[in-house]
């Protein structure tokens, strides 16, 4: 790239020259069990990340939680910047994955593709980071402090790292969240120098519905009986039918139980239900309709209530946030990527900072498919321009929000 400056010219040569110690650590991120609710695995993940911050220079906060991971915040200062306010690189270390996956599934290399639990969702991500900081840490350049944010629970919708995030988000001038790029449809490989990233993503709530009934002899005195499974059936379609696709709303009641035996009328059922939204405009309207249905009896002596148990709010696009995309699109192409926005029904962390009015970019991390599986990967060869395209970025956006 002839048109760097100085500056940009030596952080990117940097990480040109550090792709074995990234794919190093990140198999030591991989190796290490972190499933959502297993608090001491997600913090030795932390730790992993927590002592290469340390080992590069960069001051190390751990934020405690009892219950789930401590979140990891490292800092690196610039008491010179006439903005105080710091570029935030999010990212999330926890995984959808049982304890004991990573001794199943251990980090590998096939045909130019890594595989393991979590390897794209999102600890190649955090690699990219993390690196992207010490870059800086060793090479300076950056016109802004820096603060990367590691937290633990985001694949469970973040119940103890949200207040942590949007307090971040409040301080930082803008916000990257290295969630995994992806191949755009009809791309195979990262050879073929495409990726896309998101510009918006869907607002989630997941919600546990309890119902509660009167038991009874099912042969003997079924009538004096008041079936909450029966209650809970004829709720389902009503439900479901909350659906539209067109205004890109979706709820799917995706778990159901209850009943006591088989010759009880049911005393008590459940169902978990998920519910998808596009705008924050759409969330209490469509909350309030799901809430109606469950709570209104349909039998007879039944009872039910309605409890959310996680939340993710939308990421919705703003003219800052479009700026944000085309300083990333502008890097990425200097280096022969070109690259692509979508938006995605999924959630992610990126819709807490954005919801704070801070502007953010998600998915800027390294190419990856196949999430939440045990086919997922990474595209190894996109690691480096991943964190060179992210480092050009920061460095860009962090005049761009002065």
């Amino acid at each position: 790239m002839s048109d760097l400056t100085p500056e940009e010219a030596k952080v990117t040569a940097w990480l040109a020259g550090r792709k074995e110690a990234m794919v190093a650590l990140l198999r030591e991120m991989v190796d290490t069990d972190s499933g959502s609710y297993d608090k001491a695995g997600v913090d030795r993940a932390g730790q992993v990340i927590a002592r290469f911050h340390q080992a590069n220079g960069l001051e190390v906060e751990i934020i405690p939680d009892t219950r789930y991971g401590d979140a990891v915040k490292a800092r690196l200062p610039n008491p010179t910047a006439n903005d105080q306010r710091p570029v935030l690189l999010l990212g999330h270390r926890d995984t959808v994955f049982p304890q004991g996956e990573p001794t199943r599934r251990p980090f590998t290399v096939k045909a130019g593709r890594a595989y393991g639990p979590g390897v794209a969702d999102m600890k190649a991500g955090l690699v990219i980071e993390a690196f992207v900081a010490a870059a800086f840490a060793e090479c300076g350049g950056l016109s802004s402090p820096l603060t990367m944010l590691t937290t633990s629970d985001e694949e469970i919708g973040s119940p103890s790292s949200r207040p942590v995030i949007e307090a971040a988000a409040r301080e930082a001038r803008c916000v990257f969240n290295a969630e995994p790029s992806r191949l755009p449809a009809g791309t195979e490989f990262a050879r073929d120098q495409r990726q896309s990233v998101t510009s918006g993503r869907k607002g989630g709530v997941f919600m546990r519905a309890e119902f509660t009934g009167k038991p009874a002899h099912s042969g003997a005195n079924y009538e004096k009986g008041a079936s909450a499974i029966v209650d809970l059936g004829h709720k389902i379609p009503k439900l479901q039918g909350l659906t539209d696709l067109a205004k890109g709303v979706t709820v799917n009641v995706g778990l159901i139980g209850g009943g006591q035996t088989v010759n009880t009328v049911a005393p008590s059922a459940w169902c978990e239900i998920d519910l998808r939204y596009v705008t924050a405009a759409q969330r209490s309207e469509l909350v309030a309709a799901i809430r109606a249905i469950v709570e209104t009896p349909v039998v007879a002596d039944t009872s039910a209530k309605l409890s959310i148990k996680g939340e993710f709010l939308p990421l919705e696009g703003t003219a800052e946030s479009q700026k944000l995309f085309e300083t990333y699109r502008e890097a990425a192409a200097g280096f022969g990527i070109a690259t692509i926005a979508e938006f995605t029904g999924g959630c992610a962390d990126s819709g807490f900072t954005a919801a704070q009015g801070t502007p953010t970019l998600c998915s800027v991390g390294p190419i990856g498919g196949m999430a939440h599986t045990p086919d997922e990967f990474l595209e190894v060869e996109s690691i480096v321009p991943a964190s060179q395209t992210l480092a050009l970025s920061v460095m860009r956006a962090a005049k761009l929000m002065e």
